[in-house]
């Protein structure tokens, strides 16, 4: 192909949807000059929130609406001229040849609105201008003090963003988003990747707009959240081991029906409609001293420390992280969005192992203190919020709180701070994981071992001893196959409700005195005063293990 040909030695693009000088034309991309300048080379702006998402370059075959030209050109479903495959005559097989030059464009996971060399900090205009487009479509959620001020010292204010119609502040941004389409592209529709939050919002506001969604969902999604999106009117579709998997689908499924990729956690449009939040706490707490935020991908404390900070750059921002996802932690060290392992947490909804490059660009300079708390103090702050606030809030929702429970904000004593519920999206066997947990962390959930007498009246005598204590039986456990002392003696393992440490510590003192083994290995107030000099690290922090007599359930 001579015309193909000519365009590769002059380093050109040529592109189905566009002209031979690597203009995208009118193609629903971007508007009339799309990805390409005059001249046809690449660029890699946001111009119309829309990706250029083409097939890796690593992929060993074209799909199957791909065309094959006579010199082994792949045209058409994503791939452009410079990727050049040759057909092996034998078998019939793609063997790539040497690329004239690589673009970032080629893998089917870059998206140009989130261009890790190109970042876009989102400003104080962006915020306001989005907060004019979602008034009206979105909750003005309340911010109202905690019952819980005169137990930390904090004057808390909770901004309950769990109270949006699809209970979490992602509404926010996916309207800003939806709101800010082309009319062409309002049309063709969007498509985002997500196992919640983000889902639920895109979908509700679409069908709220009129807008086709496309939901693509990893297996390990709930069902509940895969049902509430159909429920809301998008096209789910549930492919993908993990997250990675259903983007990439997705990605190459916006390229082939000219949709528009929704980052949820860094394109611009979505940080600035997140902003918003922060103008509504500025207004119902205007002397705030500080707001704690949770933190996953770093959109949501991008856009709140943006409108915060313009208004008042004496509010302290500050960051609240799990330990098993410390990504924006990490990042702030290294100077720079790096990849972070993360593993199953409470907080799943913050679990993202690379944090959103506009999203770290606009934050990192506005942040003035990052928290990475443990999982106990996420699950006793989800108890907390049930028993004392009456709101059931999901794990990433009550990060921001677990960071003052965790004893790591001296600072704030006597402060008002806000800090906003995100999220109430949490499944009830979830829920009820969590509530034991934050028992255990809260002393009143205990699990001990100790040896009894096998004879008759052992067990009596040891639940009489917990009677007198008024302590309530969980669960009994008997261990005679390895038990290593007299074959008359059994080991019990229990789980047992107190009323909080001081009765915790009680008990432990009770049975250590009346018998010779019991593991309860340390008391149960160090887990609270260790707290305020814990570094929450993510190593060693496994309550589950043997070096605890509180240990969490499993």
């Amino acid at each position: 192909m001579p015309g193909v040909d000519q365009e590769m030695k002059n380093g050109h693009h040529h592109h189905t949807n566009g002209g031979s000088n690597g203009q995208d034309g009118s193609n629903g991309y971007g508007g009339s000059n799309g990805y390409g300048d005059s001249n046809g080379h690449d660029h890699h702006d946001v111009v119309g929130g829309f990706a250029d998402l083409s097939v890796h370059p690593r992929a060993a075959k074209p799909n199957p609406t791909d065309e094959i030209t006579e010199d082994g050109v792949i045209m058409g479903n994503g791939w452009t001229a410079d990727r050049r495959e040759s057909i092996c005559p034998v078998n019939g097989t793609l063997e790539p040849r040497t690329p004239l030059r690589e673009s970032p464009s080629l893998d089917p996971l870059f998206d140009p609105s989130c261009d890790p060399d190109h970042p876009v900090r989102v400003n104080f205009q962006d915020v306001s201008a989005a907060a004019f487009k979602v008034k009206g479509g979105i909750q003005y959620t309340p911010c109202t003090i905690s019952h819980m001020s005169h137990m930390t010292g904090v004057d808390i204010y909770f901004k309950k963003e769990l109270f949006q119609y699809t209970g979490s502040f992602k509404e926010r941004g996916a309207r800003n988003f939806l709101l800010k389409l082309t009319k062409e592209q309002r049309e063709k529709g969007v498509i985002a990747t997500s196992a919640g939050n983000h889902a639920l919002a895109l979908s509700y506001h679409g069908t709220q707009l009129g807008i086709p969604v496309t939901v693509v969902m990893p297996v390990t999604a709930p069902l509940m959240k895969v049902t509430l999106c159909k429920t809301h009117g998008a096209t789910v579709i549930v492919t993908g081991e993990n997250i990675a998997e259903s983007k990439d689908y997705a990605m190459r499924l916006a390229r082939k029906r000219g949709l528009a990729y929704v980052n949820g956690y860094d394109h611009p449009w979505i940080l600035a409609g997140q902003g918003t939040c922060g103008l509504e706490m500025l207004e119902q707490v205007p002397d705030m001293d500080a707001c704690i935020i949770p933190v996953g991908g770093g959109g949501y404390i991008a856009g709140i420390a943006v409108a915060l900070k313009t208004l008042n750059p004496n509010i302290m921002i500050i960051g609240a992280e799990s330990e098993r996802s410390p990504g924006f932690t990490n990042a702030m060290k290294a100077g720079r969005p790096i990849w972070t392992p993360t593993s199953s947490s409470l907080a799943d909804g913050l679990a993202v192992p690379v944090v959103g490059y506009n999203s770290y660009a606009t934050a990192a300079p506005l942040i003035d203190k990052m928290i990475v708390v443990r999982e106990e103090f996420i699950a006793l702050a989800i108890l907390r919020l049930v028993e004392m606030e009456k709101v059931v809030v999901e794990g990433a929702g009550a990060t921001g709180f677990a960071a003052v429970l965790s004893g790591q904000l001296p600072e704030l004593v006597g402060k008002k701070v806000v800090i906003p519920l995100s999220g109430g999206n949490i499944d009830s066997t979830v829920l009820g994981r969590c509530l034991e947990r934050g028992l255990a962390a809260d002393g009143r959930l205990c699990r001990f071992r100790v040896v009894i007498s096998d004879r008759p009246g052992g067990m009596a005598g040891l639940t009489q001893t917990l009677a007198d204590l008024g302590v309530s039986v969980k669960d009994i456990f008997h261990e005679r196959a390895w038990l290593k002392y007299d074959v008359f003696s059994v080991a019990v393992t229990v789980v047992v409700e107190t009323k909080d440490f001081a009765h915790a510590k009680e008990l432990e003192a009770t049975l250590r005195h009346k018998y010779r083994k019991v593991e309860f290995n340390r008391s149960a107030g160090d887990i609270t005063a260790n707290a305020n000099t814990d570094n929450s690290n993510t190593a060693n922090t496994n309550m589950d293990n043997n070096n605890t007599g509180l240990s969490l359930l499993p």
